[in-house]
């Protein structure tokens, strides 16, 4: 197999991710991105950042802004969100 193989490997890793950490994804595929990450210190790190960040976002609680700072915020990303649609 040459790199590029394992580049695909590693690609069809990333989208199994979401299920795997979960533990939504089906036994067999989680066997075989298990003995993926065996083997794939990068896939490793990129899961460990992945589970990382999905437990901060589950311990976040919706909090309330202000009015004029929801206002301010809306009216930036709306202005951002034009200027990077333009040619």
């Amino acid at each position: 197999m040459g790199e590029e193989s394992s580049e695909l490997q590693c690609r069809e890793c990333v989208d199994l991710l979401a299920d795997y950490v979960d533990g939504t994804l089906p036994r067999a595929q989680a066997e075989l991105l298990d003995w993926h990450l065996d083997g794939c210190a990068p896939c490793v790190a990129f899961v460990n950042t992945y589970k990382g960040t999905v437990d901060a976002a589950r311990r976040l609680r919706e909090t309330k802004i202000p009015p004029e700072l929801h206002r301010k915020l809306v009216t930036f990303l709306q202005r951002s969100a034009h200027t990077e649609s333009r040619p």
